[in-house]
């Protein structure tokens, strides 16, 4: 009997995590993400429950692949952010750079089908330990340039309003639909008061 996986044997890499991604939304449409297994994701990909692993930890992890890419992406602008200008500027500018990779022609699954989180415990927990990590990185860069003192207040209120007011954004931009453009405008509207209120800082 052939393997799993020997069908996928030279397939790069890429072409194996978005096959695994596709499986699983189309399977969390069909039966709901509480009654879609590892198993019936890596059948559907033709791949086996190994292959799944090789790429993510749990099926939550397939819920929330744009969100994570963020993450390393937020890292990697901070780090070049210049230093003459306020810092809160400094987020606002990474954040709005990530959003300028997102527009009609690709939305992040997560956000349309956001209401199938619903009562699922396991994908609440799962947004909030993500989201929480991009308002460590926002307080590790704000916290020195805000001379704030330990703990941190006025760094962890700074990244949770910068955080909450993208995560706002990203839904309404999310839910106008076909005549929703480019996520960015959406994004520095709802940064523009955070901005304001921390600039002096």
């Amino acid at each position: 009997m052939t393997a799993p996986d020997t069908a996928t044997r030279g397939r790069p890499q890429s072409s194996s995590r978005e096959m695994l991604q596709e499986a699983a939304f189309e399977l969390f449409l069909e039966n709901g993400y509480s009654g879609t297994t590892v198993e019936q994701i890596a059948r559907r990909a033709g791949v086996s429950r190994n292959t799944f692993f090789n790429y993510f930890t749990g099926k939550n992890d397939v819920f929330w692949i744009d969100l994570d890419v963020t993450l390393d992406r937020l890292r990697g602008e901070l780090r070049v952010a210049q230093d003459h200008r306020p810092a809160i500027e400094a987020v606002r500018d990474a954040l709005l750079t990530i959003s300028d990779e997102l527009g009609p022609d690709r939305v992040p699954w997560a956000l349309t089908q956001y209401s199938m989180i619903g009562d699922t415990q396991e994908l609440q927990a799962s947004a909030m330990t993500r989201l929480g990590s991009h308002v460590r990185v926002l307080v590790e860069f704000l916290a020195p340039r805000l001379d704030d003192p330990r703990p941190p207040l006025l760094a962890r209120t700074a990244a949770y309003a910068a955080i909450g007011a993208t995560v706002s954004a990203a839904q309404t931009w999310a839910s106008a639909g076909t005549s929703r453009g480019k996520l960015r405008p959406y994004v520095e509207s709802a940064l523009r008061p955070v901005v304001d209120g921390f600039r002096s800082l």
